[in-house]
């Protein structure tokens, strides 16, 4: 008889569901029933934002601290990546440092952020992705609109309603490695197929004001023909609006834009002020992103992997309606 131990096989798989029950626990699969305590926990919760340089984000910031008020339960923590990469990087990992129990992130660029959003999913903690995407499906659920179909409709109204014999045009773009910045140039492209609309030049100016007044300038002198802008969210627009009426052709060009913030400084007050000629509501998911978070960690709920927000077009037709509805 051999001297070497034997492992009853009772104990033996004892063993193994235990170690199986040890695997699931630190998964990303098991992080919404491990990070949940019931209504008597408490729960920090860690919020990486690409930058507050864009009213959107600082709004999205806004919205998420002012639902998570209304949590006793949670604690949250903001940080700002200041459009860096390396930043927001170094700021998830020190949010797993002090072991938040969920973490909030919109990411600045999809691929750079994947590694470390996968990281803290592994770790069993439960991840919103909020309006910007990352590579593959390491998180617990992403919330936001429809960049695709968003681009779509804006190029389906510039086609039928601003330039339906067609047109010369521009294209702002936002942050070239962000999802919304390629779906939204995709589904624009499909809106205007067909349509005679030629854009004669894209550029991009990640999402910022300054740099969408900036690049609309040099546009404007190289072909002062353009006829429209299509910006990929409203500061761009409103910067391009500038842009254009320094080389003197306000009211030759329109411009539409996207994100129709319900602020005084926003999108819908552009277009009711008439610097814009359309904009679509692209919600910030602020309040969502509490409200699934307090569905994980509270109620112990397994959330959707997709919370698809739904858009609006503004005209203004419609543009003090839509604003009064965002302001209740």
């Amino acid at each position: 008889m051999s001297g070497t131990p034997r492992i009853l096989p009772a104990l033996a798989l004892l063993l193994a569901a235990a170690a199986c029950g040890t695997t699931h626990e630190n998964s990303g699969q098991g992080a919404t029933t491990a990070a949940c305590h019931g209504a008597g926990g408490r729960y920090t919760i860690g919020v990486s934002q690409a930058n507050l340089s864009e009213p959107y984000r600082k709004q999205m910031d806004d919205d998420i601290a002012r639902a998570a008020k209304e949590v006793p339960q949670f604690t949250v923590h903001f940080a700002d990546a200041q459009q860096d990469n390396a930043k927001q990087v170094a700021d998830v990992e020190n949010f797993l440092v002090q072991r938040i129990d969920l973490l909030i992130i919109s990411p600045n660029e999809a691929a750079p952020l994947t590694a470390v959003v996968k990281k803290a999913y592994d770790k069993g903690i439960p991840v919103l992705v909020l309006d910007r995407k990352v590579d593959g499906d390491a998180y617990t659920q992403w919330i936001g609109a429809d960049n695709y179909e968003i681009g779509r409709q804006a190029g389906q109204y510039l086609a039928e309603k601003i330039l339906p014999h067609g047109g010369k045009i521009a294209e702002i773009r936002g942050l070239a490695g962000s999802t919304p910045a390629k779906e939204r140039q995709d589904g624009f492209a499909k809106g205007i197929e067909g349509r005679g609309i030629d854009i004669v030049s894209t550029v991009d100016a990640d999402w910022l004001r300054e740099k969408g007044q900036q690049q609309a300038d040099a546009v404007f002198k190289a072909h002062p023909e353009i006829q429209a802008v299509y910006a990929q969210n409203d500061p761009m627009a409103e910067g391009a609006y500038l842009a254009a009426k320094a080389a003197g052709l306000a009211g030759k060009v329109k411009f539409v834009g996207i994100d129709g913030l319900p602020i005084p400084s926003g999108g819908i007050k552009a277009v009711e002020a008439g610097r814009l000629a359309a904009t679509f509501v692209y919600p910030t998911g602020g309040r969502e992103a509490v409200a699934s978070a307090k569905s994980i960690l509270v109620d112990c709920a397994k959330p959707a992997k997709t919370q698809l927000l739904p858009t609006q077009l503004v005209t203004q037709a419609n543009a003090a309606e839509v604003y009064a509805k965002g302001n209740r």
